[in-house]
């Protein structure tokens, strides 16, 4: 992600001469003065303008994760720096993201002074809230609720909540058991639901191995239980036995 930048008013640049080494100390003391006698600023009173641009690559950011699919409503809401923090004036400041952090959730935004007489570093909470449509649940549905057309509509959610996914389509779950129970309006999230068993061990599958440019099928029986997304061991007609993962009804991919 490109790093956006408040810049101050460029400074003008005066014709560089050649300076003998006493005069480059005299500059270099003189310099380390200012620096001592400038005004710090105060963290908790951070240029607006700096946390302005913070909140804008967040957005940016969040919106391009989605792209064009839905419709997207960001809110960025952005914390205080330290307060015990002095921070040196500065000629430009650089936002951007620090190392591991991203524009989701709870985040931290990065400022450093690229242009001043002294170098600093620092990070600012974020709280990046991504409003979108999801399927949230119509009523409360307690743990064990068997899932049907009336307990389910569209919402609008927030994404960033959690980083477990939300879903889009209520048929794709329709049929599904909550393994923990939900409010009335809040997102029905993937975790929340029981796992199904596509197949009993004994049972005949189907397996489908797959790598870069092929993929190869052929049957099986189930060792373990097949439950959904989880590891499986079956053993082949050649008498092979492999580790799959049950993705559907007697069904288990093998990544070669």
């Amino acid at each position: 992600m490109p790093t956006l930048r408040v810049v101050e008013p460029a400074l003008t640049h005066p014709v560089i001469s050649p300076v003998k080494p006493s005069e480059r100390l005299l500059a270099a003391a003189v310099l380390a003065c200012a620096a001592a006698l400038a005004p710090a600023t105060n963290a908790a009173t951070l240029d607006p303008a700096w946390l302005s641009t913070a909140e804008q690559m967040a957005t940016e950011a969040a919106r391009a994760a989605f792209g064009a699919r839905v419709p997207v409503r960001v809110e960025v809401t952005a914390g205080q720096a330290d307060p015990r923090l002095r921070l040196a004036p500065c000629q430009r400041v650089d936002v951007h993201w620090p190392a591991g952090q991203r524009p989701w959730g709870r985040t931290r935004i990065g400022l450093r002074c690229a242009v001043g007489p002294v170098a600093w570093n620092i990070t600012v909470p974020l709280q990046v809230r991504v409003w979108a449509p999801a399927v949230v649940a119509a009523v409360p549905l307690p743990a064990g609720t068997v899932l049907d057309q009336r307990h389910l509509r569209l919402g609008e959610v927030d994404w960033a909540e959690r980083d477990t996914p939300v879903l889009l389509d209520a048929a794709d779950i329709l049929g599904r058991t909550m393994a923990t129970a939900v409010p009335a309006g809040a997102a029905v999230r993937v975790e929340q639901l029981r796992r199904r068993q596509w197949f009993a061990a004994g049972d005949p599958v189907r397996v489908v191995a797959a790598g870069p440019g092929f993929a190869v099928s052929g049957e099986g029986v189930a060792l373990t239980p097949g439950l959904e997304g989880q590891a499986v061991r079956v053993r082949t007609e050649s008498g092979r036995v492999v580790t799959g993962v049950a993705t559907g009804d007697k069904l288990v991919e093998v990544s070669l």
